[in-house]
C-alpha cells in the first residue's frame, strides 16, 4: 500500500469498489444499499472509485 495518505485513500476506495463489485456479482450492490436514498452519493462513491484506480496505476507506472 502507499506511504502517502491520498495513496492509503485510494487504495482503501479500490478495496471498496473491488469488493462492491463481488457483491454485484451475487446481486448485492452494497453501495446503493447504503446511498440509494441519495442517487448523487452512489455517483460521487462511483467517480471517488474511478479516480482512485486511476490514481494508483498512475502511481503504480509512473515510478521513477
Amino acid at each position: 500500500m502507499a506511504k502517502d495518505t491520498i495513496g492509503m485513500i485510494a487504495n482503501i476506495l479500490l478495496i471498496i469498489g473491488g469488493l462492491n463489485w463481488g457483491l454485484v456479482a451475487f446481486g448485492y450492490n452494497l453501495v446503493t444499499m447504503i446511498f440509494g436514498f441519495m442517487p448523487i452519493l452512489v455517483t460521487i462513491v462511483y467517480v471517488l472509485v474511478a479516480l482512485s484506480a486511476l490514481y494508483v496505476l498512475y502511481k503504480t507506472y509512473m515510478k521513477k
